[in-house]
């Protein structure tokens, strides 16, 4: 459980003002922005290497496999040796595994380096955990939505770099995110203070398997971090498909789809780097985590029947404004429910799941869209994230149990 604010905590560090987040935010922006330059052009890219379209799809999987197997390594080397020399070391490999892609003379080495950069770049887990580190309680809310805001700017920047720079020859854009991580490293190492002050009670604790059990049976943030395995899954599911059915039932072309992704990626900029704090404020956690999981079911079972129109943006709202309201009270909840000295660990394996989610997604997605219906996707990720609904109100219910037992103590 979280020290309560009232008691001291001599191997915790001190809270500081949130303007300490300055330096971590611009370190995952930037890194970020050259991880979307990538996205548009793996297939393309493994394609160039006479991939198969199932080997394309199992090179764009092989980022989340690595992040699945790697995010609570570093999160729990981050409460170990510290927040700076993680980030550091991954940030440094990320721009090294870039390159490596970039000149890759096979498709396996392509694999390889893949698996490669979503290894190192697995780092969010410790990022979160700086935020930990660097906000009271009561804002850390506030802290995970402007990490999110810096991925949706990454998300929406990134991928429109890629197709631009594209024209250039498909190796230019790439070659352009390994030199941006390379100014991120310069950056970081004279810019990234570090967050945590070392102390012995987090050097005993779990690792690898036995850490992914403690935390998934937690009695306070387990069921919660399953929230983000389904809620990631659900949310995976309609971007895997989603261009497909715009192209084959809604007939838009390639500048619509965009679009639309850059309509979520605006709003959830909007809401997790200014509303966030003040809905927390006035609403809480949990029931913005509720609020934001029905919009999400809404949002997905109306993509399942509109048409372009006013009907298609309305949906794509209804998605953005879900998520960006329930992701950083999911993960604020979660921080506040570790311990002081497992923030990484703990983090690492909530974002491990998310990674695996994000893994399994594509294939779940495009089994439903050609054995059933083509919004056959939508629907199945509506039904996960209403199972996340109705788990929703007991993780909720056990964290704010909890904070009140926290207070009285």
């Amino acid at each position: 459980m979280s020290t309560p604010e009232d008691l001291p905590n001599p191997e915790g560090p001190p809270k500081k003002k949130a303007s300490g987040l300055g330096p971590v935010l611009l370190t995952v922006l930037l890194d970020l922005v050259g991880f979307g330059i990538v996205i548009p052009l793996i297939s393309f890219y493994g394609e160039a290497y006479d991939a198969t379209e199932r080997e394309a799809l199992l090179l764009l999987g092989m980022y989340s496999v690595a992040q699945f197997l790697f995010a609570p390594m570093w999160g729990w080397l981050s409460d170990r040796y510290g927040r700076r020399p993680i980030m550091l070391m991954s940030i440094a490999a990320t721009s090294i595994a870039l390159a490596g892609f970039a000149t890759a003379p096979n498709l396996l080495m392509l694999f390889v380096w893949r698996f490669a950069h979503g290894a190192f770049a697995a780092n969010i887990s410790t990022v979160q955990a700086y935020v930990a580190d660097v906000t009271k309680p009561e804002d850390r809310a506030r802290g995970m939505g402007l990490i999110g805001a810096a991925f949706g700017f990454g998300f929406t920047l990134g991928p429109f770099l890629g197709g631009e720079l594209s024209v250039y020859g498909l190796v230019v854009p790439i070659w352009f995110a390994a030199g941006l991580s390379a100014i991120n490293f310069l950056w970081a190492f004279f810019g990234l203070p570090e967050s945590r002050v070392l102390g012995e009670k987090g050097r005993g604790r779990r690792a690898g398997p036995a850490m992914v059990v403690h935390a998934l049976s937690h009695p306070v943030i387990g069921l919660a971090i399953g929230l983000t395995f389904a809620a990631t899954l659900a949310f995976a599911m309609m971007e895997y498909t989603f261009p497909l059915v715009a192209e084959h039932k809604w007939q838009l072309d390639e500048r619509s789809v965009g679009r639309f992704f850059g309509l979520i990626g605006i709003i959830g900029i909007v809401i997790q780097g200014g509303m966030i704090r003040p809905l927390v404020k006035r609403f809480g956690e949990g029931k913005l985590i509720v609020a934001g999981y029905l919009l999400n079911v809404a949002g997905l079972g109306a993509l399942a029947v509109v048409m372009p129109g006013v009907g298609l943006p309305t949906a794509c709202a209804l998605l953005a404004t879900g998520s960006s309201i329930a992701n950083p009270s999911l993960q604020s909840m979660i921080s506040r429910g570790a311990g002081e000295d497992e923030q990484g660990a703990i983090l690492g394996v909530n974002q491990s799941l998310s990674a695996l989610a994000r893994a399994i997604a594509p294939w779940g997605a495009l089994a439903l869209y050609t054995q059933t219906h083509r919004v056959g996707p939508f629907l199945g990720a509506g039904a996960v994230m209403l199972v996340a609904l109705f788990l929703a109100i007991p993780a909720t219910q056990r964290a704010r149990r909890a904070r009140v037992a926290d207070e009285a103590a």
